[in-house]
């Protein structure tokens, strides 16, 4: 069989398996099989594959079909550009996350010095993204999983950052050692309800009953380690930017809140710059208490 013959075959199994964008993803099994970039794999789509590489081919093809993601399997995931290691041990990272990246790059990439904290950094796509747009800047990556943390440190050598990425293994705000400057966070925000069949950490996606569990505690920490004048990005889910922006303006009076849709129109990033922090009132609780029930 040879390389086109095995995507023609390789497309139709996963298609016919409810797998998405097909093309992709046999194209990304076959590349990973033969050690080959995307250019190589298409200059000789007659070449045949040797039996070893037929048998390891198919071998990946069913572990997909499984519903390994193929990010696991081949253990490489593209993001902002970038080629990042992951594993079982982190969350994949998603192509609507890379607005989030954008933002804050739009907002740091003018200043003459900026510290930075990335909350939850997972394989550390973000907190790399950012060190290497922006050159000047000092950057914290918190998450509490340990070892999410020596996958983000592997990616940070990889891409040679690893002397301006700092990271700091605790519950979100908590290990920074001092308020910074922008706070960039893609906490999990998935319902508890919906997390069916989950391939990835469920650390990394359960966002509690309601999804906000992880956005409202960040909110709280925010007060002690957000610089006068610093900003906050913080990615949603689909339908959560009203109970989002509601809760924040309650929790900071006067603050400059905003939105922005990714490419499918969904509010995805939403930016907060505190005017006056105020919290563990009575009527803070009492909107709390309605948003989570």
């Amino acid at each position: 069989m040879n390389r086109r013959q095995a995507l023609e075959r390789a497309r139709k199994i996963l298609a016919e398996n409810k797998i998405e964008d097909t093309p992709l993803e046999s194209e990304l099994l076959l590349r990973h099989t033969l050690k080959t970039d995307r250019v190589q794999l298409y200059l000789k789509p007659g070449d045949e594959l040797t039996p070893q590489q037929d048998y390891e081919f198919w071998q990946l093809v069913e572990r997909r079909v499984g519903g390994e993601p193929t990010a696991y399997i081949t253990g490489h995931r593209e993001f902002y550009g970038l080629d990042f290691h992951v594993d079982r041990r982190v969350l994949i990272p998603r192509p609507e996350t890379e607005l989030l990246v954008e933002k804050a790059i739009s907002l740091a990439r003018h200043c003459a010095s900026i510290t930075i904290a990335e909350i939850g950094t997972g394989c550390g796509a973000i907190a790399v993204c950012l060190a290497l747009n922006l050159p000047r800047a000092r950057i914290y990556a918190t998450d509490i999983s340990a070892v999410a943390l020596e996958v983000a440190s592997l990616n940070s050598d990889r891409h040679g950052v690893a002397n301006r990425i700092t990271l700091l293994h605790g519950d979100m705000l908590a290990p920074l050692p001092e308020p910074v400057d922008l706070i960039v966070a893609n906490l999990p925000y998935i319902r508890r309800a919906e997390l069916n069949d989950i391939r990835e950490p469920l650390l990394a996606l359960d966002g509690g009953p309601n999804g906000l569990d992880n956005i409202v505690k960040l909110g709280y920490q925010l007060v002690y380690k957000l610089r006068a004048g610093g900003q906050l990005l913080l990615e949603i889910g689909q339908g959560q930017a009203s109970a989002v922006t509601s809760w924040l303006y309650r929790l900071f009076p006067g603050a400059g809140i905003e939105t922005a849709p990714d490419l499918a129109g969904i509010e995805r990033v939403v930016s907060l710059t505190p005017a006056v922090a105020s919290h563990g009132t009575s009527q803070l609780d009492t909107e709390l208490s309605r948003m989570l029930n």
